[in-house]
C-alpha cells in the first residue's frame, strides 16, 4: 500500500458530507505537514497533524494552559541535585496498528529510550532516516544535557543529566518528545522501509492515522483503545486549505467546522455573523526577520541595527495585522515572565538608518527577504509584510528581492549557515518558559537548526545556559532580562510583532479550547446534534 497516495475523491466526499454526519469533525488547516514524525520538524502545521492527534508524551500540557500533567508517565521524581529525573510509566497503553504492522506488546520503557536515542545517538540506525536533523533536540542542547537514559524496569525510566535543567519536565511535554514505537521501527527497518515511521505513523494518541493526500486531505479515526478519555467524534479530517478566504467560505458552507488563521480584515465581519463563533486570545508568540549573521555585511551588528531603523513597524501592524497585533521590541512576548519592558525599541528613522549604513561603508546594498508561503498567527501575510519592508529599504538605498518556497523547503533551506538573505519567521512558545525562545531560537546550539539568524554570541549564550540550571525563577528572570539587552544591542533579528490568535468555527462545535502554545487539539471537541 502506498501511504502517500489515497483515493482523494472518497476522502473529499467525506469532507463535503460533514454537515450530515455529526460524528465527523472537519478542520480547515492552513497547509500540508512536512511529515508525521514530530521529532524531525518544528512547524506548528506539522505538529497539528502529527503529535497532537497521533502521539503522546511522558508529560503533556493541560489543554488551554502551560501546566504540565502526567501522560505516558504516571509520575516523576527529580533527585535532590536535579540531575536525575525518574519517570514511572503508565501500564496497559496500546499502540495503533496499520496494514503494515500490528503490535505484539504494550508501550514500555524500550519505546521511551528509542524515541530519544535515535535523536542523539549517531550510531542509531534511525538517526539519519528521513533526513533527520532533530532540530529541537539539538537546538535545546539535549546532546550535552542527557548523559544517558536508564531502563530500571519495563515501566521505570531514569534520565541522567549532566546538569540540572529547570524546564526539563516542560521540555518533555513538547512535540519533539513524542513517543514512537520501537517495535514498529524495528519491523520497518527489517522490511527495508524505515521511512514509514514518518509516512505511516503509529502512536498511542487519541486518533489513528488513516490516509493522507498532500495539499488536499488527512483522515484519522478515533482510537477506541485510547488509555485516556476517548475522543468525542468518530473521525477527524484535515481539509488542507491554504487560502484564508476559502477556509472561511468552507466554514460558512458547513464543509468545515473549525478554521485556523482568518484574515485579520475579516475578523470583525466574522464576529458580527450570527452563525459564526470567533474565539480570541493573546498569543504567546513573536514574528521576526532573521538576518544571516554569518554572511557579510549582515555579520556587522551596526548594519543590522541600521536596517532595523528603516522598518516602519507601525505601518506593518496597521496594514498586515489590522488591529490583531502589537509592535515587538523583544524576542519574547510581553505575556511571558522575564519580559524586559525597560528595553527601548529601535526608532523608525530612515535618515539615521541611511547615515548608519554610510558610516559602515555600505552602499548599493542588495539583499533578499524570504516570505513564508503560509499564514501563521505571528505573520498573517508574509508576502505583504515583505513588500512593505522592500519599500522601506528602498528609501535608504537598499534593493530587496522577495523570494519564497514551498513551506517544507522554506524551513529546510532557511537553516543553512550561508543562507542568502533575511528570512521572515516567527515562534509560538512550546512550553511557557523563556528558555524556549532565548536558547532554542538564539543560542549557539541552535545554529543551522532552530537559530535561523545563525547567531552565536558567547555572552548571550552564557546567560541563557546559566539560567537553565537555576531552580529559582527570580534568579533566572534576571539573567533572561540581561540576555534581552544583549539581543537588542546585537540585533540578530528585526523584531516585528506579537499577535492575537483568532479561531473561527461553527456554532455546533463544543469544547474547543484556544491553546496558549498554539496547537490545535481536537480530542476534547464534540459536535452538538
Amino acid at each position: 500500500m502506498s501511504w502517500n497516495r489515497v483515493l482523494a475523491t472518497g476522502l473529499l466526499l467525506s469532507v463535503m458530507g460533514v454537515s450530515a454526519q455529526a460524528q465527523n469533525l472537519v478542520y480547515c488547516s492552513e497547509g500540508s505537514p512536512e511529515g508525521f514524525d514530530p521529532a524531525l520538524y518544528t512547524a506548528g502545521t506539522t505538529f497539528d497533524a502529527s503529535s497532537h492527534p497521533i502521539y503522546n508524551r511522558l508529560a503533556e500540557f493541560k489543554v488551554g494552559t502551560t501546566e504540565t500533567i502526567p501522560a505516558l508517565a504516571e509520575s516523576w521524581e527529580v533527585s535532590d541535585d536535579g540531575k536525575t529525573v525518574t519517570f514511572k510509566l503508565r501500564e496497559g497503553v496500546k499502540f495503533h496498528s496499520n496494514d503494515l504492522f500490528t503490535p505484539t506488546r504494550d508501550f514500555n520503557a524500550d519505546d521511551v529510550i528509542f524515541s530519544f536515542d535515535r535523536q542523539g545517538n549517531e550510531e542509531n540506525p534511525y538517526h539519519t532516516v528521513s533526513g533527520g536533523t532533530w532540530e529541537y533536540f539539538g537546538g535545546m542542547s539535549m546532546p550535552d544535557l542527557i548523559d544517558r537514559i536508564e531502563k530500571i524496569d519495563d515501566y521505570t525510566v531514569a534520565f541522567h543529566l549532566t546538569r540540572p535543567e529547570a524546564p526539563f519536565i516542560a521540555n518533555m511535554a513538547m512535540d519533539f518528545a513524542s513517543i514512537v514505537s520501537k517495535e514498529y521501527a524495528d519491523a520497518m527497518l527489517e522490511a527495508g522501509t524505515p521511512e514509514m515511521l514518518n509516512q505511516a505513523p503509529i502512536g498511542t494518541g487519541p486518533f489513528v492515522f488513516q490516509a493522507y493526500q498532500k495539499d488536499a486531505v488527512i483522515r484519522y479515526v478515533r482510537n477506541d483503545d485510547y488509555w485516556g478519555d476517548n475522543a468525542k467524534v468518530q473521525s477527524l479530517i484535515f481539509a488542507i486549505t491554504p487560502d484564508a478566504s476559502v477556509r472561511y467560505q468552507k466554514v460558512q458552507a458547513g464543509e468545515c467546522h473549525v478554521m485556523a488563521y482568518p484574515n485579520p480584515a475579516d475578523v470583525q465581519a466574522m464576529k458580527d455573523a450570527e452563525d459564526i463563533v470567533v474565539m480570541e486570545q493573546e498569543g504567546l508568540n513573536v514574528g521576526y526577520l532573521a538576518y544571516s549573521t554569518q554572511v557579510a555585511p549582515f555579520d556587522n551588528p551596526k548594519v543590522r541595527k541600521a536596517l532595523n531603523m528603516a522598518i516602519d513597524k507601525q505601518a506593518i501592524i496597521d496594514v498586515v495585522f489590522q488591529g490583531s497585533g502589537q509592535i515587538a521590541k523583544n524576542p519574547i512576548p510581553p505575556t511571558m515572565w522575564s519580559y524586559n519592558d525597560a528595553i527601548e525599541d529601535d526608532n523608525y528613522d530612515p535618515e539615521a538608518a541611511k547615515a548608519a549604513l554610510e558610516a559602515e561603508g555600505i552602499s548599493d546594498l542588495s539583499m533578499k527577504i524570504w516570505a513564508m508561503p503560509v499564514q501563521r498567527p505571528y505573520n498573517p501575510n508574509a508576502r505583504r509584510m515583505a513588500e512593505l519592508m522592500q519599500e522601506d529599504f528602498a528609501k535608504i538605498g537598499v534593493d530587496v528581492e522577495i523570494v519564497s518556497y514551498e513551506w517544507g523547503e522554506y524551513l529546510e533551506r532557511s537553516k543553512a549557515k550561508d543562507r542568502d538573505g533575511a528570512v521572515l519567521l516567527g515562534w509560538t512558545g512550546d512550553n511557557g518558559d523563556p528558555d524556549n525562545f532565548l536558547a532554542v531560537l538564539l543560542g549557539c546550539d541552535g545554529v543551522e537548526k532552530s537559530n535561523r539568524a545563525q547567531w552565536c554570541n558567547e555572552e548571550f549564550d552564557a546567560l541563557v545556559q546559566k539560567a537553565k540550571v537555576l531552580s529559582s525563577q527570580e534568579e533566572r528572570e534576571e539573567l533572561y532580562k540581561q540576555a534581552q539587552v544583549i539581543f537588542k544591542e546585537q540585533a540578530p533579528w528585526a523584531t516585528i510583532a506579537h499577535s492575537v490568535v483568532y479561531m473561527t468555527m461553527r456554532p455546533e462545535v463544543e469544547g474547543y479550547v484556544v491553546h496558549p502554545l498554539g496547537g490545535h487539539i481536537f480530542n476534547q471537541v464534540g459536535l452538538s446534534q
